[in-house]
Order: C-alpha cells, then sequence, then structure tokens
C-alpha cells in the first residue's frame, strides 16, 4: 500500500493511472444516465457578472458547483481565501485522526459511483484494505476532495477572500480581494455562502477566557502548530469531539498535565447524526411546520457530539490526562504568568486553555455580512418558542427558506437579500442537517441545485417562452412527397 503523507509530492505512475482511470469510468457513468443536462442558462456576457458565487471549496462548495453543473448551469464562479489543498479544516485546524463518520457515506459525489469516496479509496489503497477501514482519515479525505475537484471539472479561484456585500441590480455585488485573475468587484445573480461551520458566525469563546491574553489560550478553530505545549500544564475546556481531540493533541506533543474541565456531568455517547440519516428525516424536515422544526432542533442541540472511540482512548491512556466533569470555570486570572482557574472543584494552575467550545452563529462577527445586519429575519423574528420549550441556539439562527436563502425583514426594499443562501452551518434549524457535514450532504445538493434551477428559470420564463416561440429546429423532412 503506497502511503500518501505529502500533498506536494506527485503521485507515482501507477497510481496517477489508476486515479485516471477512474476519473474516466465515472464521465462514462454520467454519460449511462444523462447526469450532467444540456446548458440551457448562460454565463452573462459580461465579464465580471455571473450567475453564482460560491464561496468555500470544501465539502459543500464543492458539491454546489458540481451539482449546478450537473442542472446545465454555467457561470458559476467558486473562490475561496486558502491556497490550493488547505480548503476547509481537513489539513488546517482540524485535529483529530479520522473522520467522525461512517466510511460508507456518500461525499459530494452527487450519486456517481465512481466519484464516491469508496471509489476513490478503493483506487488508492485497495477494496480489501477499505474493507478492514473503520473511518476514513482526515488527510486522506483532503486528497479525496482535490481528486475529486480535478474529476468533477470543478474550478476554484483560491486565495480569493469574501470582503463585502451589497445590493446590485438583479443580484449581488460582491467585493472581493487576493486574486489578480478578477476584478476587484463583480455580480451574481445568487451568492451560496459554503463555509463551513462559522459561515453564520465564528468560534464561541466564553467571556471570562476571552477577557485573558490571546497568548494564553487556542480555540480548536485556529490554525497553527501545537508544540509549544510541550512541558505546560493545560486546561482542556469541554468535555465534546473537539475537546478530546484538543486532549490528544497536547498529550502527544508532549504536555505535563492535561485537565479537561467541564460543566457536563457525564460524557457525551450519542451521535444524533446517525439517527438523523434517514430520507424523511434529511429530505423532508425542511417542510415541517416552524413549531416542529423547533422541537426536533431541541432534541439534536440536547445531544452533544461524542468522542470517536480512538480519540477517547488514546486521551485516557495517558496517567497525565485528568477529567473534571460535572464542574466548569468560575473565574479566570493571571498570576506570575500562570492562569489561576477557580473551578467548581478548586484550584487549578495552568500555561494554557484549550477551547473545545463549538462556533456561535453571530453575523457580526462576520465583516463581510455585516451590510446585512437589520435586513434579514433570524427565527426570534418569525418565532415565539412555546412555554418551557427554550432553544438559544435556534432564536439565534437566520430563518432560511427552502432552498437555504434569507428571508427579507422588508419584503420590498430587503428583497435582494433573498438571493443569498446560507448553504452552511447556520441552516440546520431550518432545513435540518444537511449542509453541516458528509450525513446530509446528498439531500443538501440536491435542494440547492433544484432551487437555484426553479429560481433561475422562473425569472426568466419570459425569454424562454419567446425563445419557444420561435423555436423551428427541424426534427423531419417530408421530402417533397406531401401534396398540396
Amino acid at each position: 500500500m503506497q502511503c500518501l503523507t505529502d500533498f506536494s509530492t506527485p503521485l507515482s505512475g501507477d497510481l496517477e493511472q489508476r486515479l485516471e482511470r477512474l476519473a474516466a469510468r465515472a464521465a462514462w457513468e454520467m454519460d449511462c444516465i444523462e447526469a450532467a443536462a444540456p446548458i440551457w442558462l448562460k454565463k452573462p456576457e459580461k465579464e465580471a457578472r455571473y450567475n453564482v458565487v460560491i464561496v468555500g471549496a470544501g465539502l459543500n462548495g464543492l458539491s454546489a458547483a458540481f451539482a449546478l453543473r450537473r442542472r446545465g448551469i454555467e457561470g458559476v464562479l467558486v473562490i475561496d481565501q486558502a491556497e490550493a489543498g488547505r480548503e476547509g479544516p481537513w489539513v488546517t485546524s482540524a485535529r483529530m485522526k479520522t473522520l467522525r463518520s461512517p466510511k460508507t457515506l456518500a461525499g459530494p459525489d452527487f450519486g456517481i459511483p465512481s466519484l464516491s469516496p469508496r471509489a476513490w479509496y478503493e483506487a488508492v489503497y485497495g477494496a480489501e484494505t477499505f474493507a478492514g477501514l473503520e473511518k476514513i482519515g482526515r488527510e486522506d479525505w483532503m486528497r479525496y476532495m482535490l481528486w475529486f475537484r480535478r474529476a468533477s471539472g470543478v474550478t476554484v479561484c483560491n486565495e480569493t477572500r469574501l470582503e463585502a456585500v451589497a445590493e446590485a441590480d438583479d443580484g449581488v455585488r460582491l467585493t472581493i480581494s487576493g486574486n489578480g485573475s478578477l476584478p476587484g468587484e463583480i455580480t451574481c445573480r445568487r451568492l451560496v455562502m459554503a463555509n463551513g461551520m462559522d459561515g453564520c458566525g465564528g468560534p464561541y469563546v466564553p467571556e471570562n477566557v476571552a477577557a485573558l491574553p490571546k497568548a494564553f489560550w487556542t480555540h480548536s478553530a485556529e490554525q497553527g502548530e501545537d508544540g509549544h505545549l510541550k512541558g505546560k500544564d493545560v486546561i482542556v475546556l469541554g468535555s465534546a469531539t473537539s475537546s478530546f481531540d484538543w486532549a490528544v493533541t497536547a498529550l502527544e506533543n508532549g504536555a505535563r498535565r492535561v485537565t479537561m474541565v467541564a460543566r457536563a456531568k457525564e460524557l457525551a455517547c450519542t451521535e444524533v447524526l446517525a439517527w438523523t440519516n434517514f430520507p424523511g428525516y434529511l429530505g423532508a424536515f425542511a417542510e415541517l411546520p416552524d413549531v416542529e422544526k423547533w422541537r426536533f432542533s431541541r432534541h439534536y442541540y440536547d445531544l452533544k457530539v461524542p468522542p470517536t472511540q480512538d480519540q477517547y482512548d488514546r486521551a485516557t491512556a495517558c496517567p497525565n490526562f485528568i477529567m473534571e466533569l460535572g464542574s466548569g470555570i468560575t473565574s479566570l486570572a493571571i498570576e506570575n504568568g500562570r492562569i489561576r482557574a477557580e473551578t467548581r472543584n478548586g484550584t487549578l494552575m495552568a500555561d494554557h486553555i484549550l477551547l473545545g467550545t463549538g462556533y456561535s452563529i453571530d453575523f457580526s462577527m462576520r465583516p463581510e455580512l455585516v451590510p446585512l445586519n437589520g435586513r434579514f429575519a433570524y427565527w426570534r423574528d418569525r418565532f415565539t418558542p412555546p412555554n418551557g420549550e427554550d432553544c438559544p441556539p435556534v432564536l439565534h439562527a437566520p430563518y432560511l427558506g427552502r432552498t437555504f436563502e434569507l428571508t427579507p425583514m422588508d419584503a420590498v426594499s430587503d428583497r435582494w437579500v433573498s438571493r443569498i443562501h446560507m448553504f452552511n452551518g447556520g441552516a440546520v434549524p431550518s432545513l435540518g442537517p444537511v449542509s453541516n457535514g458528509i450525513t446530509g450532504i446528498k439531500y443538501g445538493i440536491a435542494r440547492i441545485a433544484d432551487g437555484m434551477t426553479r429560481a433561475f428559470f422562473l425569472e426568466d420564463a419570459a425569454r424562454f417562452r419567446g425563445e419557444l416561440a420561435g423555436y423551428r429546429e427541424q426534427h423531419f423532412n417530408p421530402r417533397g412527397k406531401v401534396s398540396a
């Protein structure tokens, strides 16, 4: 088995040929089922105008671009602020060894077998190796995504950042930076924010931690080397999956002591996405009345994401790993260059805090989206929870339409914001978990592609009706044998 360890190292000739054959097989499969529709919506003639701009070239962005191509829509621009090969969290901020999802889940392939993660893995490592695999490694997943990008024909403008959005005639005006091949201002008919778990906000940092100098804490969303943890006493805040990723990272980087501090009295043991993975829930959640969405979401958010068994076993095997559950930090201070943490169980002295505290939905944390403030509705603007059924994560989420679009606060003056689609983690309360990971992505892809197709056709229906009225392509020739 060839070990793929370096993204910059060229593949061996044999492996490259196997992957080329797999891509050719995928193209044949698409031909067999008429997977790629004829182009019916061409790119607008203006150079700096597009039908769709997709922000983010990770799982959601590549999935959406491929799906729109299959629906016959041209003029789709995909941008990502990362350099090529570092899109998404897989080789940047992610610290787990493997994906959390089962190896059998489909990815961005949209129903094409030879574009699936399994087909790629078997082409690289062999069917026998896949059969003995529990979960796909995160670095292999990144390599698969890069291959999928090439095999599916999706092109990406890397090192390109969205700086601001504004209203434009029949669309959205975008200010971008970083890519000299594109103008600093472009327009599109539809904008898709496919920018991950923090696409509607950013990392959640408790106030008492944020009050400390930044040198004393790191959030799991941050990139960087973790070697500075060697020989340090470390506090890991939280007890869900990213907290255990942090614990293992600190221990394997030589931390002297790692103490996990969490308010939860017990560890999460149930993976909620395993229950959600059926067509009824993922395919029809968006059709539920708001009160049912609310109640499903309360149960969804109550179930925290457990660590992988591997991460848990690695952490607990170390004698210098301590779990302080049912506790929580009550106060923090810096004393003589160290952190003094008061917990419900006593006092801890540490050198660094590692946060596994997840993400907040807060558009003010996304400078490029600040112009939208006050123009679209949150759940708190459209829904009053039943008594005793509080769920803050839903109240603070954007209230989205059936195809991930923002809903205007003012149906007239703010109508343009409905052209912005939040195909990211902020969409879960409105559409279910179909845009926040691998489990539901096959449902999210179909919804975003069909929604765009419907929107564009309805907007351009008069033009297409005119084309039909003048359509005279000859498909039959009577050969002059019909008498007058």
